[in-house]
């Protein structure tokens, strides 16, 4: 059974943000949400999604009854408003061409180990066209090092609502579908060798792929 104030068990700025994107979500952007019961309810865990739009941090983290961490173009971060809220929100910086660099990779091994969740898009960019692009090993690196679950979500609806170089467009329906948990013996293969993160990655991105957009029925 789902809280009926998650909210509560978040960290302050965290809880009131999440509060006030749902209600966001609710006015413009409403569509279905499903597999939630796949959010593990405690422990670290990574929450791997396609990436087709700037909404969709919003609207993958939004849904989820926890607390999460994700990551953020590391040029954002201006005096004022802007890096107060990425900071309070635990936001982690990256490089503009999604690269990690090392800091950013410990601080997620460190959340996850601390048993956070952390929203990854193994393909790194946003996609141009709104389909599915290859990912790169960035995603697969986190999880074996992490060995933590892994569940893959599929974002419908963004692309339309705030596609790349697009407007946005209120009153666009967004879905989110999650899947069941990926396991490290699902996605992890040492004898992969060299190839090893890549192809975990490989795997990773298959489970998304595998989601499929849920009817057109708004619940």
């Amino acid at each position: 059974m789902s809280r009926p104030h998650p909210q509560l068990e978040m960290e302050p700025a965290y809880g009131f943000f999440h509060k006030l994107g749902k209600i966001v979500y609710e006015i413009f952007f409403h569509g279905q949400v499903v597999g939630l019961e796949n959010i593990p309810r405690e422990g670290g865990f990574i929450l791997a999604s396609n990436h087709v739009s700037h909404l969709d941090p919003f609207g993958v983290g939004i849904h989820v009854p926890r607390q999460v961490s994700f990551f953020a173009r590391k040029t954002l971060w201006h005096p004022g408003f802007a890096s107060w809220w990425l900071d309070a929100v635990g936001t982690i910086p990256v490089d503009r061409d999604g690269g990690m660099s090392l800091e950013a990779v410990r601080r997620v091994l460190q959340a996850l180990k601390a048993g956070r969740a952390v929203i990854v898009f193994p393909e790194g960019t946003r996609s141009p066209t709104g389909c599915l692009q290859p990912p790169r090993p960035g995603v697969g690196l986190l999880a074996c090092r992490s060995q933590v679950p892994v569940v893959p979500a599929r974002i419908f609806g963004s692309f339309e609502a705030l596609g790349k170089n697009g407007r946005l467009r209120p009153g666009t329906p967004i879905s989110v579908v999650y899947g069941a948990a990926l396991q490290p013996a699902d996605y992890d293969q040492p004898a992969d060798g060299k190839e090893r993160y890549l192809r975990a990655a490989e795997r990773i991105m298959a489970a998304i792929a595998r989601l499929e957009c849920p009817g057109t029925t708004v619940l």
